[in-house]
């Protein structure tokens, strides 16, 4: 009933919540994109997208399309992988930034590693702009994490909003520099925090930096300040500050792959993190059907 090729399209359409940037990430043009999506809506009778020239947003039937569209890929995907056999090997040096790495990444590596067993993959978590380097150094095949604004490199695995979070009790007036919990330089993150704060003219001081996920959120519980991290990766315990605080918007941030390969383990999980993209932003335990 539903090709399998416009499912593949929707879900890149429903992770970067961008026409041109599923066509870029599929290859394909603007206008095939709409097609395609359009069929599927025409097949399913019901609308997926309400898009106008500014923003694309899911429809409750697009939710739902998500996890219809996994499950009819994934059961494709299997069958492909047991009739043609997983040749799949080598060695594949794959980095992620902190934030990733809490998300659902892990489930998605286990089952690629189940699936490719001749693969070795070797794993480095880090900062995203410590990981560019490397990246850039040779010393990693391929990089999960976020890109700079205005950086147009790499593919959009999802989009999502920078939120300022903190422990749910605190609090700060106005006239007070803001005590800002930060990961260590050169973290991207911690780039377009100070960044806000220097254009919205807010005085601020730095009270805990740190190179680890799990010690921003200790800092956080403890009430020592505020930090900023990706609103659907929101670490346990914390709560997103409110407008009343005053703090600057942040803006959104896009979490991309980074590497050169076309072939090989790096280009088959880059693929499998692509289509992977509405996953890796959910909370654990969260489904769209209705």
């Amino acid at each position: 009933m539903f090709d399998p090729i416009w499912l593949q399209t929707f879900l890149a359409v429903a992770q970067t919540r961008s026409f041109t940037q599923a066509a870029e990430r599929l290859g394909l043009r603007q206008s095939t994109v709409s097609q395609q999506v359009r069929k599927l809506e025409q097949q399913a009778g019901r609308r997926l997208f309400i898009r106008d020239t500014h923003s694309v947003a899911m429809t409750i039937d697009g939710e739902a399309m998500v996890e219809f569209a996994h499950s009819v890929l994934d059961a494709v995907d299997r069958a492909q992988r047991y009739f043609a056999g997983s040749q799949l090997r080598g060695q594949l040096r794959f980095g992620t930034s902190e934030d990733v790495v809490a998300s659902r990444l892990p489930e998605v590596l286990r089952e690629f590693v189940r699936t490719h067993p001749l693969v070795d993959l070797e794993l480095t978590v880090g900062l995203s702009g410590e990981l560019v380097e490397k990246l850039g150094r040779g010393e990693l095949d391929l990089v999960c994490g976020k890109r700079r604004p205005g950086d147009d490199s790499g593919r959009v695995v999802w989009r999502d909003k920078l939120v300022w979070v903190a422990q749910e009790e605190w609090r700060i007036e106005a006239s007070c520099p803001v005590p800002l919990i930060l990961y260590s330089p050169p973290s991207i993150t911690r780039a377009i925090a100070l960044s806000a704060l220097e254009r919205e003219r807010r005085l601020w001081r730095i009270v805990c930096t740190s190179g680890s996920l799990s010690g921003l959120r200790a800092a956080a519980l403890a009430g020592l300040g505020v930090t900023a991290v990706a609103r659907g990766l929101m670490p346990a315990g914390l709560s997103q500050v409110t407008d009343a605080l005053n703090l600057p918007d942040l803006g959104d941030v896009e979490f991309v792959l980074l590497g050169a390969a076309t072939r090989g383990p790096a280009a088959e999980l880059a693929q499998t993190i692509l289509a992977s993209g509405d996953r890796l932003q959910r909370p654990w335990g969260h489904s769209s059907l209705p």
